[in-house]
């Protein structure tokens, strides 16, 4: 009998960390304040796919997922202080706010608790250099966003470019990354205008751009609700007819309900739901589950997360916090609702694909789903 039960120990430990029946997630995002219209969607996917592996029996049909939910508000002190408590509830893996700036404020937590933190859709190229090797991004980056917009923009011929960008956040710089892109192509910066977060008087900057000859060919801005419609709605008062590009922090509901002054308008976001594809079948899953149709990518985002943490489970085997940062590490070719998801060989920005959207009679138009250059893709920089 004891040779039996040394023999299983023995088997026991050679099979490696075994899972817990319970993977436990510390969601720390903005259900409210500015941030919630990209976060809160997110969480409905979340929600979505955790029921969904739940159901089936949980993680490789054994191991549950259990969500610890706190309102961060917005605010990157609270983002800090709801990260500290949920690291003393011992949670396996983090999921933080979709901005790279509250993200950053809990670094200092997840750093010293060595637990694996994943922002929803914060985009800055910077987090998870800055956040250290724990901290994830869950999103395309925003100079691979720019690199695919810049590259489409010279395509169609647009040679002059005008950027608008705050220097308030990092994913408001993005235009940076863009006008880079462009003038390494063989495009020209004709100017650039910088506004606060919160401005709603664009009106100077419309009338600065009107006054220029030649127009620029095409507008790039990162700037997002309630910032953007003021911005466009300023731009075509004053009687500016350059094709403008935006990028994912307007893929929401208000972008389509702006009428004549957002035809055309061209964005980059993290997919569009073609017929047969992933996307697709999420957004049938997300319309039984909530009555109505997705308005927004950032739903599917959520269920691409929850898809990572279950592929970084299944490859390690575990849910101690380390097996499972060392999984997302290596990660490639996890299959989200939006595209295929890699992170082996990054920095922590995944490898995923970017979508170019057009604004056309109040819905979306699949302008392209490029692959990017790698030549092209701007340096991480800070603002």
């Amino acid at each position: 009998m004891k040779k039996l039960m040394l023999s299983t120990l023995l088997a026991a430990s050679l099979a490696g960390p075994a899972m817990a029946e319970t993977l436990t997630v510390g969601v720390a995002i903005s259900q409210t304040g500015a941030l919630a219209p990209f976060d809160a969607p997110v969480l409905e996917g979340v929600h979505i796919a955790v029921d969904e592996i739940n159901a089936a029996g949980g993680i490789g049909g054994n191991t549950k997922i259990e969500l610890i939910e706190k309102d961060v508000r917005s605010d990157a002190a609270q983002t800090s202080i709801a990260v500290q408590e949920l690291a003393d509830q011992n949670v396996s893996v983090l999921i933080l706010p979709c901005d790279a700036d509250p993200a950053l404020a809990a670094m200092g937590v997840v750093s010293s608790a060595q637990i694996p933190a994943i922002s929803t859709c914060a985009s800055s190229p910077t987090l998870p250099v800055l956040g250290g090797d724990y901290m994830f991004a869950n999103f395309p980056g925003d100079n691979v966003q720019a690199a695919v917009s810049a590259k489409w923009a010279f395509d169609q011929g647009y040679r002059n470019g005008y950027i608008i960008y705050s220097p308030d956040t990092q994913y408001t710089t993005m235009p940076v990354y863009f006008i880079e892109v462009l003038t390494k192509l063989g495009g020209t910066m004709l100017g650039q205008a910088t506004y606060t977060i919160g401005q709603q008087d664009f009106s100077a900057i419309a009338t600065r751009i009107a006054a220029l000859d030649p127009q620029p060919d095409v507008i790039m801005t990162s700037a997002y609700e309630p910032d953007f419609p003021s911005l466009l709605k300023a731009l075509r008062a004053a009687g500016v007819e350059s094709q403008v590009i935006g990028s994912d922090g307007i893929d929401s509901p208000t972008t389509f309900s702006l009428g004549a002054v957002a035809e055309g308008l061209v964005f980059s976001t993290a997919g569009h739901a073609t017929e047969g594809s992933p996307l697709e079948a999420f957004n049938k899953k997300y319309e039984a589950r909530y009555g109505k149709a997705p308005e927004t990518v950032f739903n599917a985002v959520g269920y691409d997360l929850v898809k990572v943490l279950e592929a970084a489970v299944l490859e390690s085997g575990s849910t101690q916090p380390q097996d499972l940062r060392d999984a997302i590490a290596n990660l490639e070719n996890v299959q989200g609702a939006t595209s295929t998801i890699t992170y082996k060989g990054t920095t922590g920005m995944p490898v995923r694909q970017v979508s170019l959207v057009r604004v056309t009679e109040g819905a979306r138009e699949l302008v392209a789903q490029p692959t990017p250059d790698p030549s092209l893709i701007p340096e991480p920089r800070m603002r």
